[in-house]
């Protein structure tokens, strides 16, 4: 969809320049942060000076804490977030079929290039000496010459031989290794399949909790999206569809077209596909989700210096300011806050450079780059009239200079097809469906706000009485206001009005 940016009528000014709210920085920002929530970000404390930084969704990792600790963080953030009157959606990232190996001691150990340990399958403890894998097949599946990752890559072994009972291993990549870390073997070897069957229980317990979106690790396919049998956003939770093996990479479109986000999790992604592949691989998996209308998430290693550092390093700072160049949605920090020494510093860090990076972004030319991305051709036609509305309303905002375009929305469809543009103009969103309304706490650019359900004419006149109450336009602005018609039936979107504030 080629779309050229009209003439300029009005001068344009660089977006949400004023401060918004009384947090600083916080409506600049137009790229959403994920913060994963872990024992040194738990407590009540830490979780609202958190959400102050900069954090907008809370995510609950299931891999390493059991189900009733997962869930009492849940309960934690809700409740913080009702305290503080903000919106913030929270995300539970299923464990999948990851091999992890047994514990190390409490404060872990340092394996040296050259050393010779053993892999034995197992549940038991870990040493320097023998690492437990839980993973019953591993004998059959692991090979002579093999190259195993540990942690994300952190630490890298070599097959050298087996004896029947485990396998022998020479490190060729030393480094420290903490609690279960995964142990990544080539996907398409795993025996596994995704969601596991632990993986339902612990869906089953968040979904009856009211989580807001659940992550599936290791996708292969569309169908491992559609096993989690969730019902559809909002009613369900938006499924975020982890893209980490090759076979996600092949199966793309399938697997975006099944799901309600993307998540690139570079970690094991760098493990299955050549190193050098991985930084075209983001830009290519970034722009095919978001042209298709779902949030894209970029994660791993964003600042992982700051698990224990101050400050990051440059290329950390580079990395996190081209991740939003790139489109990201959303960017993630994991081990930063969960188990970091400095968890707000790392949210407000990552706040800091994302909001200078957004001041830069390329608003006029995205469209452009979106109309360059090979999509499928859709037949239903609700979507079409919305991509149609969606795209008059980026063009009408652009040209009238126009100070936000409100969403009048029940799924938050509309608002996320508006946010695949990118445009200048800040989006509001208003739902008279709470779950949507903390789902779009992912999208970029979105803020949204609950309201009651009326008739179309009075909702439209409701969100912009909040959006002026809260600050968000002022008296005199232009708006511009995307809503359905009353009397069409289906979910597309089809009126657009132009007002300007009373």
């Amino acid at each position: 969809m080629a779309v050229e940016p009209g003439p300029t009528r009005h001068p344009k000014r660089s977006p949400d320049r004023r401060p918004r709210h009384g947090t600083v920085g916080f409506m600049s920002r137009r790229t959403k942060i994920i913060a994963t929530i872990g024992p040194a970000s738990e407590d009540e404390a830490t979780l609202k000076e958190l959400i102050s930084a900069g954090m907008d969704v809370a995510r609950i990792g299931l891999a390493h804490d059991g189900l009733d600790v997962a869930l009492e963080r849940f309960r934690r953030v809700r409740t913080v977030a009702a305290d503080l009157d903000r919106e913030v959606g929270i995300l539970a990232d299923l464990p999948g079929p990851k091999v992890r190996a047994g514990h190390f001691p409490e404060h872990g150990v340092t394996l040296i290039e050259g050393d010779i340990l053993r892999l034995v399958p197992g549940h038991g403890p870990s040493s320097t000496e023998v690492v437990q894998v839980d993973y019953d097949d591993l004998l059959h599946d692991v090979r002579h010459g093999d190259r195993l990752g540990f942690g994300d890559g952190a630490v890298v072994v070599e097959a050298i031989g087996d004896d029947g009972d485990s396998f022998e291993v020479r490190v060729i990549h030393g480094g420290p290794l903490t609690g279960r870390p995964g142990v990544h073997i080539p996907s398409d070897r795993l025996r596994l399949s995704t969601p596991t069957a632990e993986d339902l229980v612990m869906l089953d317990a968040f979904v009856e909790a009211g989580v807001d979106m659940v992550a599936i690790s290791f996708v292969r396919s569309a169908h491992d999206v559609r096993r989690v049998g969730v019902e559809p956003h909002p009613r369900g939770p938006l499924v975020v569809a982890k893209i980490e093996t090759r076979a996600a990479v092949e199966n793309l479109e399938g697997i975006i077209e099944a799901s309600g986000a993307i998540m690139v999790a570079r970690g094991d992604l760098g493990a299955e596909m050549p190193i050098e592949e991985l930084p075209h691989l983001q830009k290519q998996i970034l722009r095919k989700c978001i042209a298709l209308g779902r949030p894209a998430i970029t994660a791993t290693q964003m600042l992982e210096s700051m698990v224990h550092a101050p400050t990051p390093t440059r290329a950390e700072a580079s990395d996190i300011a081209n991740a939003v160049f790139d489109g990201s949605s959303a960017v993630m920090l994991s081990g930063e806050t969960a188990i970091g020494d400095d968890p707000v510093n790392a949210v407000g860090t990552m706040a800091r450079i994302a909001s200078r990076a957004d001041a830069l972004f390329d608003y006029k030319g995205w469209a452009t780059t979106l109309a360059n991305v090979d999509l499928t051709q859709t037949d239903d036609v609700d979507l079409a009239v919305t991509d149609a509305m969606t795209m008059a309303s980026w063009r009408a905002a652009h040209e009238t200079g126009a100070a936000a375009i409100l969403c009048i929305t029940t799924t938050g469809f509309t608002a996320r097809s508006i946010a695949r543009l990118r445009p200048e103009a800040r989006i509001l969103a208003f739902s008279p469906d709470p779950r949507t309304v903390r789902q779009l706490s992912m999208s970029w650019g979105v803020r949204a706000y609950p309201i009651e359900q009326l008739p179309i004419d009075e909702m439209v006149t409701r969100a912009v009485d909040v959006a002026r109450t809260r600050g968000e336009v002022r008296t005199g602005e232009l708006v511009a206001v995307l809503s359905g018609s009353p009397d069409r039936h289906g979910r597309a979107t089809d009126t657009l009005r132009l007002m300007r504030v009373q």
